[in-house]
């Protein structure tokens, strides 16, 4: 709250704050998540591809339906901006608020990555995530967040009148623009709010403000993800590098990030299929 409450508080006050509160989503009503599967997706998977992600720079690739992908810190305590696309159909994409209803505030293993309306339909599932015994520390933090947005240029020069251009927001638009030959403001419309990959982060408890600290990565942890249809992905290596100090400059250290692409073996996906849109009819009452 910007400034201090105006109004007293009423005679029930205490009585209105201790209603108890109720998950509005709760885990038995969401689609069970088959262990089993992934685990037996996952083992033997052979490696098709890596890429590498420079310093404050982003890469946008391809993941078909039924493989993996894992983001992986190598080489320091990176954290990384996720974005997720339909390969055939750009609008339709990560939809990081209906993600956080769904699930929590930060994801792990077992966890969907939910697509935007009409399709509304799982995107990807997190197979395996080595920072899954962080859990929620102290402070409230937690690691892999879908609470924040993506460093962009339009904040910074609002706070500081500057121009900055390695913002992970410029970041992915740039590869986007390139992988797909969009012009940049074309592109700039599908970029949207991430899964921030490594990104130790909470809201503070008495005055419930986002904050961040210093990722708790470190060379060799990875978070793995299932393609539950074709995407296309983008990943931008945040200029922020752990995020424990800042961001939007070039001022913290940075590390390149690695993606990999994984191919199960031959059987593994027999009887599964991409996930399809939603069913939805469409009519929103009137018709």
């Amino acid at each position: 709250m910007a400034i201090a409450a105006q109004n007293p508080e009423p005679a029930d006050a205490a009585a209105r704050r201790g209603i108890e509160p109720i998950t509005v989503y709760t885990l038995d009503r969401l689609p069970a998540y088959d262990q089993g599967f992934y685990d037996n997706v996952r083992s033997g998977m052979t490696l098709l591809e890596t890429i590498t992600i420079p310093p404050r720079d982003a890469r946008v690739f391809e993941v078909p339906a039924g493989h993996l992908f894992r983001i992986c810190n190598n080489e320091g305590p990176q954290v990384g901006d996720l974005n997720l696309w339909n390969t055939e159909d750009l609008t339709e994409h990560f939809y990081s608020g209906k993600t956080r209803a769904l699930h929590a505030t930060h994801i792990s293993t077992g966890d969907r990555l939910w697509s935007s309306f009409p399709g509304f339909r799982p995107m990807a599932t997190v197979t395996y995530n080595t920072l899954d015994w962080y859990g929620i520390d102290e402070y409230g933090a937690g690691v892999h967040d879908v609470i924040g947005t993506r460093c962009d240029p339009y904040t910074q020069h609002m706070l500081s009148g500057n121009d900055y251009h390695n913002c992970c927001h410029s970041n992915l638009t740039r590869a986007l623009a390139n992988t797909r030959n969009l012009p940049l403001n074309e592109a700039e419309n599908h970029v949207h709010d991430v899964v921030n990959v490594f990104m130790c982060t909470g809201y503070t408890r008495d005055t419930n403000e986002y904050f961040m600290k210093a990722s708790p990565a470190r060379p060799g942890d990875f978070i793995e993800l299932f393609a539950e249809f074709n995407l296309l992905a983008g990943l931008s290596t945040c200029p922020g590098g752990d995020c424990g100090s800042g961001h939007s400059s070039d001022e913290a250290p940075c590390w390149p990030m690695q993606v990999e692409i994984y191919k199960p073996q031959p059987g593994k996906l027999s009887g599964w299929r991409p996930k399809t849109a939603n069913g939805y009819g469409g009519g929103h009452g009137t018709v």
